[in-house]
């Protein structure tokens, strides 16, 4: 199984929900897929797996999710499969779903069961045939890159006001203005999000320098806890929040000054909160997802170390995630973010020459974040990496992101 999500925004750039994709069976391993053997299974969904495997806390912090779902699925025994409540699950179509009655007769059906129905990929030319589909769709996805978009959207608007539009494939922020700017939508799915800067003009706040100096006391080699503990000292965010990590984890001790929870903590721990901490305090004021994306690489990454033979190297590969999107948290180039930060050679390597001995794991990280599952594939294939493995690394992943976050 491969499996991984995709945010969606609402016009405040805060995640609504997330859309699910997931894959199972691939074809570069069954060669038998290519033939009829391909529609084997065809009404089990495998996105549904997902959610209860991993359930909609950790998934999606109990936000909605989107599930794609074929013209085949959508016959299929959905609530059965559907282990979450049905009104949190948005049901995702597209063009194969066409207009006629049987399809029509089934939506309706789903809606009663209290499923949301989301079309996304229908070409204007057939709105008129899609009008009794849309009449019972909740969403409708339209294209930012489409020509006539926006009259697209002052279309739905007027004779169907009930749909939520969300739209898609938005690259930049600026585009991201820009639609807000031309009419109301009701949410938002590309990459504006994490689009870096491509000149570093941006003076860091004293705040954030305060965080820069903590990483580079506590990634440098053999660093020394009091100092550590000097710079934690200087906010009082970190202070309460290492004081309460620390005396959940003893029994009968109350631990009250900063130089006693480092020294239990211990150098190895200490490093992983720290860095963790202040990656959460660089993004607070950028959209959430960039926090959730960098912690998930990292954990991810760490856990991925003996698939890519880099057993010695877990602390480096998880450090290499986090700090995978330090260019957007600093609002500069990477060059110039990497400058700040005390990293390894090889971190350096990897995040600015995609290159040399932990950049494969992370290669790997961002492709699979992407769902772009035939070069996973082709990855697990070559390599002979653990796909069962894989996957359980991810819900771990994603799992120990929301244990430290929350929703």
């Amino acid at each position: 199984m491969l499996a991984t999500l995709v945010p969606v925004f609402n016009d405040k750039m805060l995640v609504s929900a997330y859309i699910v994709y997931a894959r199972k069976n691939e074809i570069f391993k069954n060669p038998l897929l290519l033939g009829t053997a391909s529609l084997d299974g065809a009404g089990n969904v495998a996105e549904f797996e997902v959610v209860q495997s991993a359930g909609l806390a950790v998934l999606s912090g109990d936000r909605e999710v989107f599930v794609p779902v074929n013209s085949l699925a959508i016959y299929s025994d959905l609530k059965r499969q559907c282990l979450v409540p049905p009104k949190m699950t948005v049901l995702l179509l597209d063009s194969d779903v066409k207009p006629t009655e049987q399809n029509i007769i089934r939506l309706a059906e789903l809606k009663k069961m209290g499923f949301q129905i989301a079309f996304r990929e229908i070409p204007q030319t057939e709105f008129a045939a899609y009008q009794p589909i849309f009449k019972l769709s909740d969403i409708l996805f339209l294209d930012a890159k489409s020509a006539n978009m926006q009259a697209i959207r002052l279309f739905i608007r007027k004779y169907f006001p009930n749909i939520r539009i969300l739209i898609s494939n938005i690259d930049t922020e600026g585009a991201f203005d820009s639609l807000k700017k031309d009419g109301p939508s009701d949410l938002y799915q590309g990459e504006f999000f994490r689009v870096p800067k491509e000149n570093s003009d941006t003076a860091l706040s004293p705040l954030k320098a305060n965080y820069i100096r903590l990483l580079n006391v506590v990634n440098k080699p053999d660093f020394d806890l009091t100092d550590a503990a000097k710079v934690i000292e200087q906010d009082a965010a970190l202070v309460v929040s290492l004081l309460s990590i620390v005396n959940k984890m003893t029994l009968n001790s109350n631990i009250s000054s900063v130089r006693q929870a480092a020294a239990l903590l211990g150098q190895v721990e200490l490093k992983k909160w720290i860095n963790t901490a202040v990656t959460k305090a660089l993004c607070s004021d950028k959209p959430s997802e960039i926090m959730r994306i960098s912690m998930i690489r990292a954990r991810f990454s760490e856990t991925l170390a003996s698939q890519f033979y880099l057993g010695m190297e877990t602390e480096e590969l998880f450090l290499l995630g986090m700090f995978s999107l330090i260019d957007i948290m600093l609002d500069t180039t990477m060059e110039d973010a990497l400058t700040r930060i005390t990293v390894s050679s090889n971190i350096r390597k990897a995040l600015l020459d995609h290159d040399g001995p932990l950049y494969p794991a992370l290669d790997f990280v961002i492709k699979y974040e992407a769902g772009n599952w035939p070069a996973v594939s082709r990855e697990i294939i070559l390599k002979s990496l653990d796909e069962d493995r894989i996957y359980t690394s991810y819900l771990d992943s994603l799992k120990w992101y929301r244990d430290i976050i929350g929703s």
